[in-house]
């Protein structure tokens, strides 16, 4: 006589192996990073010259007006590689199109401390545009909208599980980078942010309201600013609009905010 396995059986044996699996392959990557341990002196080197190239320190700071800015996540993939044994990802566990949200998660594991970091939250398939809020309904914007959400909450798990110095001499170089430009000329570096601006439609009198001052007057911390700025715009997708008027100042404009109130009275009265 057969053996008959009911539908629900043989389900609930699928999941008990797929359980299983699960199970043994989050043993064998604790093993692994057991095994083969970090070294810390060598993972700082590592970061310490990683962290000294322009490419890098380019892509490593976010800045978003009324929303903060810091290390991007651009870099905290980065400083994660650089210190190893670090598991991290996000994952969309649910999507309800008729609420208009998507339930995710992201987490951070340091799978050789078995320190770990999860964080769930919910994402409304909408995007604020100026003021007002807008409704997505295209699966693409969707789901660059859960993604980008994503992004930043990995961002802030891997910052939880990677040690506080070694986030802080990472800060430290690549704003040294920034600053000191690899060698390069601050008029160089000054042409070569108006070109890459240009690219993306952003003229050198804008460049200069952001500013408040005109490109013969700017300073290494103001190349550091718009390539944070840059950065926002050209790889995490925020609108130029939250970065730049549609009119910008005119050269008179910059050069009253360079005056003292004294020497504009003096203009006025004379």
């Amino acid at each position: 006589m057969t053996d008959i396995v009911l539908p629900n059986a043989a389900a609930s044996q699928g999941t008990a192996v797929e359980q299983a699996r699960a199970v043994a392959e989050v043993a064998a990557a604790v093993r692994v990073a057991q095994d083969f341990p970090r070294n810390e002196t060598t993972a700082r080197e590592q970061m310490l010259a990683t962290c000294s190239r322009t490419a890098v320190a380019e892509r490593a700071f976010y800045e978003v007006p009324n929303r903060g800015a810091g290390l991007s996540v651009h870099a905290a993939r980065e400083l994660a590689r650089i210190w190893g044994n670090v598991d991290y990802g996000v994952r969309e566990l649910r999507r309800d199109d008729e609420a208009g949200v998507s339930e995710m998660q992201a987490w951070s594991w340091d799978q050789q401390t078995n320190v770990r970091s999860t964080r769930s939250f919910l994402v409304p398939h909408a995007r604020m545009k100026g003021k007002a809020r807008q409704t997505l309904t295209d699966l693409g914007d969707i789901y660059l909208n859960n993604q980008n959400t994503g992004a930043r909450a990995v961002r802030e798990c891997i910052f939880s599980v990677l040690p506080g110095w070694f986030l802080a001499e990472a800060e430290d170089r690549l704003k040294h980078t920034l600053r000191a430009g690899e060698g390069q000329s601050i008029e160089d570096r000054i042409a070569t942010a108006i070109s890459k601006f240009a690219e993306i439609d952003i003229t050198q009198a804008q460049l200069e309201g952001r500013v408040g001052r005109p490109t013969a007057n700017w300073q290494p911390k103001d190349l550091v600013t718009l390539t944070r700025i840059y950065s926002t715009i050209s790889i995490d997708g925020i609108s130029v609009a939250e970065f730049f008027p549609e009119q910008p100042l005119s050269l008179d404009a910059l050069d009253a905010l360079e005056r003292t109130p004294g020497e504009l009275a003096e203009e006025q009265n004379p």
